[in-house]
C-alpha cells in the first residue's frame, strides 16, 4: 500500500514539475524533487526512467549532485516564492492578524538567504 501510494504521489509531483517547467508561477523543483524521493523510494524502474528524462536533467541533476543550481533556476524559485508569499502576506496583514505575518515575513527571509548564499550556484561549462 506505502509503495503505491508512493507511486501516486511521485506521479503527480512529475505532473506538476512539468506544468512548472512551462508555467511562470508553478515553480518545477519542489515538485520534481518530492517525485525523486518518492521513486526513490518505491520502484528502482520508475528511479532509473525519472533520472532519464530531460525534465530531471535540467532542473535537479545538478542539485542531486551537489553541485548546486544554475542561477536562472534560483531566481525563479525566490521569485516564485516572493510572489505567493506576498499574497498571502497582504491577505494577512489587511485582516490586521500581524504575529502571522511576521511569521511568514521570517521565512520569507530564511528562503532568500538559503537560495542566495546557501545553495551553491551551478555554472555549466559549454
Amino acid at each position: 500500500m506505502k509503495k503505491i501510494l508512493l507511486i501516486i504521489v511521485g506521479c503527480i509531483g512529475v505532473g506538476l514539475g512539468a506544468v512548472g517547467a512551462v508555467v511562470p508561477m508553478l515553480p518545477a523543483f519542489p515538485f520534481l524533487m518530492l517525485a525523486a524521493v518518492c521513486f526513490a523510494k518505491s520502484s528502482e524502474k520508475l528511479d532509473r526512467w525519472f533520472k532519464g528524462t530531460k525534465l530531471y536533467k535540467n532542473n535537479l541533476e545538478t542539485y542531486v549532485k551537489g553541485q548546486g543550481m544554475t542561477k536562472k533556476t534560483k531566481i525563479k524559485v525566490m521569485i516564485t516564492v516572493t510572489v505567493l508569499m506576498s499574497i498571502g502576506f497582504v491577505m494577512m496583514f489587511s485582516k490586521a492578524i500581524y504575529v502571522p505575518c511576521i511569521i511568514l515575513g521570517c521565512v520569507w527571509l530564511f528562503h532568500i538567504i538559503y537560495f542566495a548564499f546557501g545553495v551553491k550556484t551551478y555554472r555549466p561549462t559549454e
